[in-house]
């Protein structure tokens, strides 16, 4: 009798408490680190709620960010070149581009 391999999904396996993958947890607490300067700020003022706010507040973009990817619409035009792309690699690719200041470097196609 021969064995056989089951298929089976894996996409899930690489995943902590269930909903952070390892990169949505990485800009989860990036975005509760830039909220804690704020945290401190408003503390001092005596208005922790405020700053515990603005903590779970960028923490859940920063979620967002590296989880959700755009999606497809043929409504904007925006939705129409990104759709079904990371929001982290459009916002990097954006970086990128200004950095550049501007310059997009087209090759004909034969040239180099």
């Amino acid at each position: 009798m021969a064995t056989h391999m089951i298929p089976r999904n894996t996409k899930g396996e690489g995943r902590i408490l269930f909903i952070f993958s390892t990169k949505a947890l990485i800009y989860t607490v990036v975005g509760g680190g830039i909220g804690l300067p704020f945290y401190y700020l408003f503390r001092m003022l005596g208005m922790n709620m405020v700053g515990i706010f603005i903590i779970a507040f960028l923490g859940l973009i920063g979620f967002i960010i590296g989880t959700f990817k755009v999606p497809n619409s043929d409504g904007f035009k925006v939705t129409r070149l990104v759709g079904g792309e990371n929001i982290d690699d459009i916002i990097l690719r954006y970086i990128k581009f200004k950095r550049k200041k501007n310059k997009i470097y087209i090759t004909k196609e034969g040239e180099k």
